[in-house]
């Protein structure tokens, strides 16, 4: 009696299977292909970061340089420099 239904659940699994690995690939590559990241300038980038846990929280801004040289000397210690 299940025979019947077994075979339909089956092939309705696979081909949902097969319509997300069909989908997974096209978003992986057409995601490949975009940069990354924003184009290195002048000036900071502004990261707002917000936390709250319920019982209260803590806000905060961070700054950013856009200059990836300027962005890598701030991780090198002052007696190193």
């Amino acid at each position: 009696m299940t025979g019947w239904l077994t075979a339909p659940v089956l092939l309705i699994s696979v081909a949902i299977l097969v319509v997300l690995a069909v989908r997974a690939a096209w978003v992986i590559r057409s995601e490949k292909n975009q940069l990354r990241g924003s184009p290195p300038g002048k000036g900071d980038h502004v990261v707002d970061a917000n936390y709250n846990s319920g019982l209260g929280g803590q806000t905060g801004q961070f700054r950013v340089p856009k200059d990836p040289e300027e962005y890598a000397r701030r991780f090198v210690p002052r007696s190193k420099r």
